[in-house]
């Protein structure tokens, strides 16, 4: 997956979306990688690769801790995924 330099979606929202794919499909574990890594990964300015992890904290899909990191929120166990009931 890549994302696509001329594409109508803003690249932080391209970025968001690829980074949620690859939480989802377990290759970030619980913490995601920093915001270097993420721009030097996409090839994109440090400010869209800080947009992006903005965008994923507006999702719920993280939780950034000051001084920590950000870390991969957990979703909640429903009825049928091991809790009671």
């Amino acid at each position: 997956m890549s994302i696509d330099m001329d594409g109508p979606d803003p690249l932080y929202v391209q970025i968001a979306d690829l980074l949620e794919a690859r939480i989802a499909a377990g290759d970030i574990g619980r913490r995601l990688p920093s915001v270097r890594a993420i721009s030097q990964d996409f090839g994109v300015a440090h400010a869209t690769a800080a947009h992006a992890v903005q965008e994923l904290t507006r999702r719920g899909v993280v939780k950034t801790t000051p001084g920590r990191g950000t870390f991969v929120q957990r979703p909640a166990a429903g009825p049928d995924e091991g809790g009671e009931g």
